[in-house]
Parts: C-alpha cells; structure tokens; sequence
C-alpha cells in the first residue's frame, strides 16, 4: 500500500496503524496473562480437589460423585479413582476417555484430539486423578483478553475522528501560507504572515521571509541599476548622434578628420560605460549565486595587474610601482580581486597628473591583509569620499573621464569578501590613498558566504 505524501494522510494512517497494533499488542498481552492465571487458578483447584478426596479408606463411587458433582459441572473437570490392583471405582460421566494411566503430580496428555491437564495423588488404598481439557482455559483466557480489548476496538472511531480533528487543526495555518503565497503576484515580495503557525513550520515562513527580503533587496537595486544605466546610456548615446551628424556636415577632410576623431573617442566611451556596466553585473550576479572561494596571492596578482597597466602610466609619465609585496594569500574569487585592483590603479593613473606618482603595497596584517594604493593627485575631499562608491557618481569639476561605476564595482568586491574600504590622504605622496583591509580566513568565510 502507498503511502500518501500529505501530512495529514501520513498521520492519520500511522495513528491508526499504531492504535491497531497496540490494540492487538494489548490483546496479546491480556490473553497470555489470563491464560496464566487461569492455569495457576485451576491447578490450585484440582490439587485441592484431589487432595480432598484422598482418605485412608477406599472412596465408594456415591462419596466420589457427591463431592465433585457441582466442581465437574463448571469447570469441565473429570475425575477417576482406581483401586491399588488397577480396578477403577469412579469415574465422572464424560464422553472423554483418558488413559488408563496415572502419573503423579502435574502432567499433560493428549487424546481425544486435544490436550487433558492432568493432577494424581495416590494412596496407600486408591489412587485420585483429576483431569481437565486445557481448551477451558484457553476459552475462558480468550473472553477476558477480549473484554479488554473490546472497549478499544469500539473507540477506535472515536479516536481517529479525534486525531484527524486535531490534525486538521494543527495543519490550517500552513493551508492558510500556502493560500497567501498562491493568491500573490509576482512582483509581491512582502512577508507571509507568520501568526498562529507551530514552532515545526515557523522557522521554514520565517527563512521564507528573509528570502523574499533578499529578493527584494535584489529586484529593487536592479530596476536602480537599470534605471541608473539607461539614464548614464543616453548621454554618449545622444553625444555620438551629435557627432555622427558633425560626421555627415563636414566639408572638408580636416573637419572630416575632427569629426571621425570625436565619434571614435564617443563610442570609446560608450563602449568603456557599457564593459563597466557588464562587470558590474557580472560581480552582483556572482554575488547572488555564490561563486566557489580559493587561496588568491596578492602581491603576484598586483603584479600582473601593475604590468598590464604599464602602458597608460607610461603614455602618462607616471612611475608606478610595487613598493611592498608581502608574500600573503587571501581566501576570494581570483577574478573579482583582479577587477578591484585594476579599477583602483586604474582610477590612480586616471585621476593623477602627468609626472605624477603611483604607489602599490601588500602587506600582512594578523591572520589577513591590506592593500593600499596612493598617488600623488587632487585627492577627493573628506565630504566626498563616501559618495565615490555610488554608482554614475563623478567628482564635480574632475578633468579626468569616466563612468561613475568603477568605485562601485570596487565596494561591491570589496563586501562580498568582507574587506574595509578606507578613504584618505596619502602623508607621503599627498593625494588620494585606498586601503583595502581584508579579513583572516574565518572572517572571509562569512563575507564572501
């Protein structure tokens, strides 16, 4: 038989199945019980009987019937007194023919197709034997374990109504959930109401709440971000019509060149805005799927980054170098850790003067690590410095290009592997220093979770 997969079949079929098999448990129980105390009852009563009949004068057949007459009429039980010389003298009216035999004490014979308990005594003049059929006692067993289990049996009906009332009660506040997430839209995101359910099913409504708060969080910082870059889009977009127009009025070929050197630096631009924005969602969407954690060197990976970068610098003038490099290994995502530092010496490079100074450092600090990066530019001023991590967010009067997104994308990592970011003025070189604080490996584990 199938199991049925809802809660209230499975504890309505198990509740029964455990009341039955108790019930028959208990008749068992009660049966043998009986049968025992039947069996001590009866064998007290034939030895008793037995004893009384024993004399030191042979019994006439007349005493023997007038003393076990009303005893063989209930209890079935059958009596039969021989002489020493084997010469039955007595004998209760049965059909029942025992054996010709007697051993004494208790013994149990079979004949007749059933079985005799059997109690004899002997005499120096007669020999008592007192007998009876062991179904007797097995009926009389059977009707007591049968009375108790009776009552049961009749309540059983009783008792399932009751359980399945019970259950049915217990189960309605997680009917009600599930009606609650069945009537909802899909853009409904509020909590399930979390009143009257049991302390089994509360736990599972309340991870269902912080999930749907996750996914909010989640939906509504997409429709930001994707309000955000349709507003960013639109302006290199519209500057790239402009231009392509210029492009199309020009009369000549040096007008022609000025215009096709605009439109080229506009969808550089474009194209630049558009690779941030794909980075960025790229690290968000690996933020929410969890991407798997590794041993990352940072000083080899601020190497590469720092030879990678090494063209701009050079166009720039700007000395760029590794000042420290510690030889200490972080628990992250390589990939994300790359873009963090190539976005943070990149903006370096971008934000510096030529002939300026860029400077790289790994260090070990306790169980984790710090990455600092400093130039020697305009710096960014103290009531400014939070806002640089939000999104599209440019330093008003900043002569260097630029989306806005590249701090964000920084922040971004930065949370997801539980690092500090820490904004202020470099002593040494005057401009804008970066410190990246990443955590031991236990801290990292549950920012990068």
């Amino acid at each position: 038989m199938k199991v049925s997969h809802s809660l209230r079949g499975r504890l309505l079929w198990f509740l029964l199945a455990a009341i039955s098999i108790a019930t028959l448990a208990q008749g068992s129980i009660a049966y043998r019980t009986s049968l025992s105390d039947a069996d001590q009852i009866f064998d007290y009563h034939m030895q008793q009987m037995a004893l009384s009949l024993r004399s030191g004068a042979p019994l006439s057949s007349a005493q023997a019937r007038e003393s076990t007459e009303a005893a063989a009429e209930n209890n079935d039980l059958m009596v039969q007194v021989w002489t020493p010389d084997g010469v039955q003298v007595f004998r209760t009216y049965s059909r029942a023919r025992l054996p010709q035999r007697a051993v004494l004490g208790f013994s149990n014979v079979k004949a007749n197709g059933t079985t005799y308990r059997i109690f004899s005594v002997q005499t120096r003049n007669q020999t008592v034997q007192v007998a009876q059929d062991m179904a007797v006692r097995r009926k009389i067993a059977g009707n007591l374990a049968l009375r108790t289990v009776g009552p049961i049996a009749v309540m059983m009906p009783i008792l399932m109504l009751v359980v399945w009332w019970v259950v049915s009660g217990s189960l309605e506040p997680v009917a009600r959930v599930r009606k609650q997430v069945a009537a909802r839209q899909a853009d409904d995101l509020s909590p399930v109401s979390e009143s009257g359910l049991p302390d089994e099913v509360l736990p599972l409504v309340q991870e269902l709440n912080l999930l749907f708060g996750r996914v909010k969080t989640a939906f509504d910082a997409q429709q930001h971000f994707v309000a955000d870059a349709a507003h960013e889009l639109r302006t290199p977009l519209a500057a790239l019509k402009l231009q392509a127009q210029s492009l199309e009025r020009a009369d000549s070929e040096e007008a022609r060149g000025v215009a096709v050197g605009r439109l080229t630096a506009g969808i550089e631009r474009a194209t630049r805005l558009v690779e941030q924005l794909l980075v960025l969602a790229r690290q968000e969407a690996s933020a929410a799927s969890g991407v798997k954690v590794q041993h990352v060197q940072l000083a080899d990976l601020a190497r590469r980054i720092l030879g990678d970068l090494a063209g701009p610098a050079q166009a720039k003038g700007i000395d760029v170098g590794l000042e420290r490099a510690d030889s200490v290994s972080i628990q992250g995502q390589p990939d994300g850790l790359a873009i963090l530092m190539r976005n943070l010496i990149d903006n370096a490079i971008k934000y510096t003067p030529a002939d300026g100074k860029v400077d790289v450092e790994v260090r070990a600090s306790g169980d984790g690590a710090v990455l600092t990066v400093e130039d020697s530019g305009p710096g960014v001023a103290p009531e400014e410095r939070d806002r640089v991590f939000d999104r599209f967010y440019r330093i008003a009067g900043s002569e260097a290009g630029g989306s806005g997104i590249g701090m964000a994308i920084v922040k971004a990592i930065a949370d997801r592997h539980g690092a500090k970011l820490v904004l202020d003025q470099s002593e040494r070189l005057g401009g804008l220093r970066v410190r990246v604080e990443f955590p031991g490996p236990s801290a990292a584990g549950r920012g990068t979770a």
